[in-house]
């Protein structure tokens, strides 16, 4: 993926999304457990969700957030912590997730991610104080202030460098965007990411919660299992549905014109992923000759 490409999907969750005026934008941070906080943007726009770990072993921050609510997101971090930054998670490439690696560098902070992230961002040009440090292959673990995260890597998901993190102590997960609570997902088709995957990657999180377990997803409010299974359910109906138009010899163009995700509109649809482009992005992916086959309930 190019440079532009990058900002281009940064711009477009912008366009999509309400925006005010900067100064009116914060960050709040709501306790999961000890020393374990979700963070999310209130008042507008500020990226995707974020995790902190934070004790006296040392302070974690999963995701960062857009450039420029950097300060903001440090001042909150601050407030929560008390305490600087010693690693940065990165979920994926998305700008809306990694914006603020440069400041958290500059602070001190190490960045980690999976292998691939560090590919498309040198891909991408993208400055030397903004790229992961510290990569992994398949999985990777943090033992800090009475927790263990479980950061693993799943497979052709949003994109292909999509890490998910488990905090078995806490009975809590981070998604990164394999999870948009009460949204239709944003599947990056041009930066690896597939619908069999998708859905893949939420069964798997699926089999590794309970009734209990807390989630925090992508975009979206706090989240539980059974908002996951009904966001996995959906992709799988939708994708089913798709399928089945494109079996019976519809082209892109009548499938479209059948609205084939119409009941899901009221629910699911929003400014970015709307139910036309989640058509799209099913009809693209569906017809790629090398696809995989969608996985079914």
């Amino acid at each position: 993926m190019k440079i532009q490409q990058l900002a281009g999907l940064t711009a477009a969750f912008l366009l999509a999304c309400p925006a005010l005026a900067q100064e009116e934008i914060s960050f709040k941070s709501t306790q999961l457990a000890d020393g374990l906080y979700m963070l999310e943007g209130v008042g507008g726009f500020t990226g995707g969700n974020l995790g902190l770990l934070a004790g006296a072993d040392g302070v974690v921050l999963i995701d960062d957030g857009l450039e420029q609510y950097s300060a903001k997101l440090l001042t909150t971090v601050a407030a929560t912590a008390d305490a600087p930054v010693d690693f940065v998670i990165n979920t994926h490439v998305h700008g809306d997730h990694v914006g603020g690696n440069a400041a958290l560098h500059a602070q001190g902070a190490r960045v980690v991610a999976h292998d691939s992230i560090r590919v498309r961002m040198l891909e991408a040009d993208t400055a030397a104080a903004a790229l992961p440090e510290l990569t992994f292959t398949d999985e990777i673990s943090f033992h800090l202030n009475g927790q263990s995260m479980q950061i693993m890597h799943v497979a052709q998901a949003h994109t292909d460098g999509d890490a998910v993190i488990l905090f078995p102590d806490a009975n809590a997960i981070h998604t990164g965007d394999v999870m948009f609570n009460g949204l239709f997902p944003f599947i990056d088709l041009d930066s690896g990411g597939t619908v069999s995957g998708f859905i893949e990657a939420q069964t798997r999180l699926i089999e590794l919660s309970d009734e209990e377990t807390r989630i925090i997803p992508g975009h979206g409010p706090l989240a539980n299992r059974a908002d996951l299974v009904r966001a996995r359910d959906m992709l799988v109906d939708a994708a089913a549905r798709v399928q089945a138009l494109l079996d019976r010899g519809l082209d892109a163009d009548a499938i479209k014109a059948a609205n084939p995700l119409a009941d899901y509109h009221d629910n699911w649809n929003w400014g970015f992923i709307t139910t036309e482009r989640m058509t799209e992005t099913l009809l693209r992916a569906l017809e790629s000759p090398n696809r995989p086959p969608p996985p079914r309930l």
